[in-house]
């Protein structure tokens, strides 16, 4: 079975309370983290019909400060199906109220597995691309999940090679003392 990604995508906005504010008066970023969650969950589920649970995040960059009164606006779509997993493309947007400007604040992908009534990994309905952008997103999965093997075989203990790696510390921020 195959399902379009417009089947699952999901939007919501939230306003920005004072008590998701951190101490500088931003919205917290783990709040923000915590809506992103939510409404990958929702995508998952809606697409394969089964709960789902987080199996990774990659990578959340902070892109811009929410202010307390914005509305945020999370969107989420599935850019790619395995075969019990599923990656949920989020895009995080504010919006002041008062002025209408719109700021994109962070781009995230999750990684999310659906699961059966005893806990056990479930096959999901295969996605259905339909336009050069999905495409795009489901060829840049596969990609992205290339490079997070390449990325755990390298730094894995039994494989680490110490001496590749001593030049480019030396100009960190860091001090080796072995």
């Amino acid at each position: 079975m195959f399902k379009h990604a417009k089947e699952s995508q999901i939007t919501i906005t939230e306003l920005m309370l004072p008590s998701h504010s951190n101490f500088s008066g931003k919205i917290h970023g783990g709040h923000i983290l915590n809506l992103m969650d939510q409404i990958a969950f929702a995508c998952a589920s809606k697409h394969s019909r089964h709960y789902c649970v987080t199996a990774s995040v990659n990578r959340v960059d902070f892109l811009n400060p929410i202010e307390v009164g914005e509305l945020l606006t999370l969107k989420a779509s599935i850019n790619y199906t395995g075969r019990t997993s599923m990656v949920v493309g989020l895009r995080v947007e504010s919006e002041n109220i008062q002025t209408g400007e719109i700021k994109h604040c962070n781009s995230s992908y999750f990684t999310m597995v659906a699961k059966d009534q005893n806990g056990k990994n479930v096959p999901v309905p295969g996605l259905i691309l339909d336009d050069v952008q999905s495409v795009r997103r489901f060829a840049r999965s596969i990609a992205r999940q290339q490079q997070a093997k390449t990325r755990t075989t390298q730094f894995k203990s039994s494989e680490f090679k110490i001496e590749e790696h001593l030049e480019l510390i030396k100009k960190q921020n860091a001090k080796v003392e072995l």
